[in-house]
């Protein structure tokens, strides 16, 4: 009872955890993953009622959205976000984790290359002081379930090899930028996602980038194994990923 005899509302617990899913065309996938995702957040009695899943459907052409609220079971399980038009991977993250809510914030990949049980050695992370925590396939430790197709591989790598040659104080030395599994703190999260301006797969290095000297990142070894229909084009999106790069390192000289 209140003061004046009404019954108060019991207290709307905080949210602990935000996990951002950015999703284009995934309607094929989207379905188990939404699944998993909150089957391990329920099994989390740290967690206990202080979550969320965030889908943010990046212009699909498909039914992704219609998918991803089905496996949810209602919005109380999970939001969807709908993007107009296809804008790119760091548009969609981009979008979810500034509606996000939670005292830290996952993005994860549609995917799931990354398990999201992996998601414990990032917050270990973030307890030992880190503000941004980045999963790895670069590590010793990391372990490569399933390796991806020779092509996209010695594409991944040799993204990396340019950063890092263009832009390596610029990212603090990290080995590997573009594993689609990072966890932030909502400090972090709002300053970093509140001045992004790459849309497409390159902005996540211009993540590590405005994050040089304002906050702590920690590069930790993952499981990882390749899933096939990656939404990554060889052609077209390696060159524009290259070209961001680029300007990216005319734009923090």
């Amino acid at each position: 009872m209140t003061a004046r005899g009404r019954v108060s509302s019991p207290p709307v617990p905080a949210v602990a955890l935000s996990v951002v899913i950015p999703a284009y065309n995934e309607a094929a996938r989207i379905g188990p993953t939404v699944a998993r995702v909150i089957a391990y957040l329920d099994g989390r009695a740290d967690l206990a009622g202080r979550w969320e899943v965030i889908v943010v459907d990046d212009g699909s052409r498909d039914t992704t959205a219609d998918v991803a609220r089905a496996a949810a079971g209602g919005e109380a399980r999970a939001r969807v976000l709908v993007q107009p038009a296809n804008r790119g991977k760091g548009a969609a993250v981009k979008a979810g984790v500034l509606a996000s809510a939670g005292d830290r914030v996952l993005f994860s990949d549609a995917d799931l290359a990354t398990p999201i049980e992996e998601l414990a050695k990032l917050e270990a992370a973030l307890a030992a002081g880190a503000d941004v925590a980045i999963a790895s396939r670069a590590l010793p430790d990391s372990d490569i379930r399933v390796r991806q197709h020779r092509l996209r591989e010695t594409m991944g790598r040799t993204f990396n090899v340019v950063v890092r040659a263009l832009m390596a104080q610029a990212v603090g030395g990290v080995r590997d930028t573009q594993c689609g599994f990072k966890l932030f703190t909502r400090a972090a999260a709002d300053a970093l996602f509140g001045a992004l301006t790459i849309d497409a797969f390159a902005f996540d290095v211009e993540l590590l980038v405005l994050a040089r000297g304002r906050f702590r990142v920690a590069e930790v070894p993952v499981v990882w194994r390749h899933v096939e229909e990656s939404k990554v084009s060889p052609g077209r999106d390696a060159v524009r990923m290259f070209a961001d790069v680029v300007r990216l390192r005319w734009r923090h000289r």
